[in-house]
């Protein structure tokens, strides 16, 4: 399996807060949403999509994620991705597809969606990627995914890798991942380090956009 390098480590620069960098204690609710369209359509077997929202309550950040159509009995990683720099992500299109091989996986995806960030698992404030907590499909491809974060820890976990930089957010995409391990995928697919490549094919990815008040 050809793997390629993810950016999961820190960066050196200091990312300056937006203003609508994400703190705890934020006076008011604000609202944040993704809606997810199917990534390597056609390859996969099903055409995943979906919801997220995102709300900031008093020191909290509430989580909720809902997905259909995608592939059945397997967990599916869950993540937000964007740019260290602060630049603004967008999703992949087939475009992305480098070498051309009908696949575009999780190394393809970088130039326009940065690296993985949060991951949506059992405990996202700690930003364990590599986890088994991550949702997992029924029977008929669905999964909901429901968390309170706790707003502060995530930020200085966020602050501490990225040297002090801010979740902002609207300059994020959420990306969901995951075919079953049987599903065939060609040795040219990439992945991250050692994980295998069914597990970190995108198969649907929405923009992050705030809700106007």
């Amino acid at each position: 399996m050809t793997t390629r390098k993810h950016l999961l480590q820190p960066v050196a620069a200091t990312i300056f807060v937006s203003a609508l960098a994400l703190t705890a204690g934020t006076a008011s609710a604000e609202s944040y949403k993704a809606h997810l369209t199917p990534l390597n359509v056609g390859k996969i077997g099903t055409s995943a999509e979906g919801d997220a929202t995102f709300k900031i309550v008093g020191d909290n950040l509430e989580v909720h994620i809902k997905m259909k159509g995608v592939p059945a009995n397997i967990e599916h990683w869950e993540h937000f991705h964007g740019f260290p720099d602060g630049r603004n992500a967008t999703c992949a299109t087939p475009a992305q597809d480098k070498n051309k091989d009908g696949y575009v996986d999780l190394g393809e995806t970088e130039p326009v969606m940065g690296t993985t960030m949060v991951p949506f698992n059992d405990k996202p404030e700690e930003m364990n990627i590599p986890t088994n907590t991550y949702p997992h499909a029924d029977a008929s491809g669905s999964y909901e995914y429901t968390k309170i974060v706790p707003l502060k820890a995530l930020q200085e976990k966020f602050g501490e890798t990225y040297k002090g930089g801010s979740i902002d957010l609207d300059k994020r995409v959420v990306m969901v991942h995951g075919v079953p391990k049987d599903h065939g995928l060609p040795t040219s697919v990439g992945s991250l380090g050692p994980i295998p490549s069914h597990v970190t094919l995108p198969i649907a990815c929405g923009k992050i956009e705030k809700v106007a008040d």
